[in-house]
């Protein structure tokens, strides 16, 4: 039997006919859509291949970084077959609101991995403990699509200043962030992963690190602009040199398709993430106890359809 050796790549899964036997077989080759290196999204991104690839030999994934924002643009474009995204980023891009040029009308959720925390690193000889005292610091960020820089952005507004205060602002990777923190060319990073970050576990092993507390009343702007906001701790000890629990921004890490995407691949990905929480522990620590149920979290972003029935079939009540 002779199989043919080429797919055609596109953002809907290629059918691929076998013709000795006239028995079609499909063939899935597609993007997944992540987040830069240096941040959990990549290698969690990673896991997933690895694991529907070995489970579905027929499917072969791209793995590729990408942006919280610009991965739901993606999506609903066609570009990406699945993305990873921040529920307050998709919820925003329902309306069109802000950073979003456009409502979105082709994205649907396929299921929580993670919460995911924004960060505010300092350096201890900075100086800087509040908000305020970021006037006129030098700033490491993401560039301009990342969930993580447009938090940064609105965290200075509740100041009353912009990136325009800043001595200076570096838009780069997360690894190349801790970088420039350790050699002392910029005084704080701003970044939005899962806990703790390994490029923030990186420099606080080289560097004595603070976090900013984010207080009530700075929390309270966020969540009057999107209700799928947390305030919640980041305790003491969660990197090396920190002793003192404080308060920060988060939200959750879901994946998300365009909604008339390959059910069969939908539910390839979800089954990847529900049935090996070992493989993803290491990576990030919430993904161990991972349940189906919080996979299933109700972010006010449709599901897919072929999601709906995976979790009908896994027993979670109320889909």
């Amino acid at each position: 039997m002779s199989t043919l050796t080429k797919a055609i790549r596109r953002t809907t899964a290629a059918t691929i006919f076998f013709a000795a036997t006239g028995i079609a077989a499909q063939a899935q080759d597609f993007t997944m859509a992540t987040g830069q290196q240096g941040g959990s999204w990549y290698p969690v991104g990673g896991a997933i291949k690895a694991i529907v690839e070995r489970e579905n030999p027929d499917m072969n994934i791209t793995v590729t970084p990408g942006a919280g924002v610009s991965n739901v643009v993606g999506v609903d474009a066609g570009r990406f077959a699945i993305a990873f995204a921040n529920s307050t980023s998709t919820v925003d891009s329902l309306s069109g609101k802000e950073p979003f040029r456009k409502a979105t009308t082709n994205v649907c959720n396929l299921g929580v991995l993670y919460p995911q925390f924004f960060q505010v690193v300092a350096r201890a000889d900075s100086g800087i403990k509040t908000i305020a005292d970021m006037k006129g610091k030098r700033l490491t960020t993401q560039q301009l699509g990342n969930t993580g820089e447009f938090l940064t952005r609105e965290l200075l507004s509740t100041a009353g200043m912009s990136f325009d205060d800043l001595a200076s602002v570096s838009n780069t990777s997360y690894s190349d962030s801790a970088s420039q923190m350790k050699d002392g060319q910029v005084d704080f990073f701003t970044l939005g992963s899962s806990l703790p970050t390994g490029s923030v576990m990186d420099l606080a092993s080289s560097r004595e690190i603070v976090l900013v507390n984010i207080d009530e009343e700075t929390f309270k702007h966020f969540k009057d602009q999107n209700a799928a906001f947390q305030h919640r701790e980041v305790k003491a000890g969660s990197y090396p040199g920190f002793d003192e629990t404080i308060h920060t921004i988060s939200y959750d890490t879901h994946m998300v398709a365009p909604c008339d995407y390959d059910g069969t691949v939908v539910k390839a990905v979800l089954a990847a993430v529900a049935d090996n929480p070992e493989s993803f522990g290491a990576i990030s620590k919430a993904m161990a106890s991972l349940t189906v149920e919080e996979m299933a979290t109700d972010l006010g972003v449709p599901f897919h359809p072929a999601a709906m029935e995976f979790y009908k079939e896994r027993g979670v009540s109320g889909m």
